[in-house]
């Protein structure tokens, strides 16, 4: 590496630094130019004792003596790079890192319990779990997901305005849940049950973020935040299995059976306090050096792309049309989604720095056929509509795959000049992340306007 690269590279670093300080809401603009006039002083003597300038920089970042904590949330942001090795190591034992674990395990204990009994209140009118199973299945995420977001907007500190926010968006969700006259029948009510936690996420995200919500770099956490908590709530419900069966086993063996207090408290209750538990988890191990849902985007890349490569090969030697169904669409629809948020937890997890290699080219293989894929479909849905007329499952399909047809081709277009090294990282990645309200906006669309729109069918 030359001289010039060495100090671009500096610069960069510098760079993403001084981003990070001018958003802490308690540094005024004076205060981030001293930080980093005081940063740069101690590069420069460290440059001057021999080492080289990502050395120097390292190290000046664990020198920051009294600003360790701010250096802290640097590194544990800019999980990617070396500074999470260096800074985060005397975390663990700090006596403000051990009264900060007590109270968010304080916090998180009150989420979950509340969550874990929001999902009785409907017994307490009459509602029963069985009887009335198609009004708890599409209030579901309104028992859980509300104390999710109170947990992450206690922990990010959001403002009341922000809250306000929040509380509205869910009371808007609770109203559509609830006061559209939705027939078990329904089209329209499978429609809710699926788009409504989708919107309701969105304002978890909100939560998420309240410490800076206009950051393409914190949309970018959250949606590292969102692979890791599925992947979390993966591991609690296999190990949820588990002690259903021991408790099943072990109380039959003596003569009482437990499948009343299994069905209609430990699994409710307990499916509930997962939500936030897995979320609390994801924040609890900031400290660990990698994470897992990008480490497994990076694994099952090479398999959807053969997956999807395979499927295109078969698709045109056979001619079958596809069955556009409502099983089929969500099927497909779901597909799209996966290969989407493989290459989103492949970015988030990738040096912005580094040149781009195999794996990317690989990425540009899995969007091309996804979006070959997404074509496909929208052709299929597009004739059975022009043939047979729309229904709320079809509109909704539709609209779905043209948001993700807009998606992955420019995110194709990009990955391409990317790959040509035509285009920097930075712009692939704010188009990811500045493109998520969309799905948002449709999410809220299909939830609040397709049931009178389709007459509640």
């Amino acid at each position: 590496m030359t001289a010039a690269d060495g100090q671009d590279e500096l610069e960069a670093q510098f760079a993403q630094w001084r981003h990070y300080v001018q958003r802490r809401p308690e540094l005024r603009q004076s205060d981030a130019e001293e930080l980093e006039d005081h940063l740069r002083g101690s590069v420069d003597e460290l440059i001057g004792v021999g080492l080289r300038a990502d050395e120097a920089f390292l190290v000046a970042v664990k020198r920051m003596g009294g600003l360790d904590d701010l250096s802290r949330e640097f590194a544990r942001e800019h999980s990617e790079r070396l500074w999470k090795q260096l800074v985060l190591t005397s975390e663990i034992d700090s006596p403000a890192a051990d009264t900060r674990s007590r109270r968010d395990l304080l916090a998180v204990v009150i989420c979950a319990a509340g969550a874990a009994a929001s999902i009785k209140v409907p017994a307490l009118f009459g509602m029963d779990l069985e009887e009335d199973a198609a009004l708890y299945a599409r209030n579901l995420s309104l028992f859980a997901l509300p104390w999710l977001a109170a947990f992450l907007a206690w922990r990010r500190q959001a403002g009341q305005a922000l809250i306000g926010v929040m509380l509205a968006l869910f009371a808007l969700g609770a109203v559509a849940a609830n006061v559209y006259p939705l027939t078990d029948e329904s089209q329209s009510l499978v429609l809710t049950g699926i788009h409504l936690p989708i919107a309701l996420w969105f304002a978890v995200g909100l939560a998420y973020v309240a410490d800076d919500v206009r950051s393409s770099r914190r949309r970018m956490d959250f949606i590292r935040f969102t692979g890791e908590w599925f992947v979390y709530l993966s591991l609690i419900a296999s190990g949820g299995g588990v002690l259903i069966s021991f408790v099943f086993g072990i109380f039959e063996a003596i003569g009482i059976v437990p499948e009343e207090f299994i069905v209609r408290w430990l699994l409710p209750c307990g499916g509930m306090a997962a939500v936030v538990v897995a979320g609390w988890l994801v924040e609890a191990k900031q400290s660990v050096v990698e994470n897992m849902a990008p480490v497994l985007a990076r694994l099952f890349t090479p398999l959807f792309t053969a997956v999807l490569l395979a499927f295109l090969v078969a698709f045109g030697w056979t001619s079958a049309g596809i069955d556009v169904e409502r099983e089929a669409l969500i099927l497909f629809d779901v597909l799209l989604v996966v290969v989407l948020g493989l290459l989103l937890y492949s970015l988030s997890a990738r040096d912005p720095l580094a040149p781009p290699g195999l794996f990317d080219k690989l990425q540009l293989a899995l969007v091309v056929s996804a979006l070959i894929v997404d074509v496909l479909v929208l052709l299929e849905i597009t004739g059975r509509i022009t043939e047979y007329g729309t229904t709320p499952n079809k509109a909704a399909a539709l609209g779905e795959n043209i948001i993700l047809l807009v998606n992955l081709a420019w995110s194709a277009w990009l990955l391409l000049g990317f790959v040509r090294r035509r285009t920097p990282f930075a712009t692939l990645e704010r188009w990811q992340t500045g493109y998520l309200p969309v799905y948002a906006v449709w999410a809220w669309i299909v939830v609040l306007a397709f049931p009178p729109l389709f007459s509640y069918l």
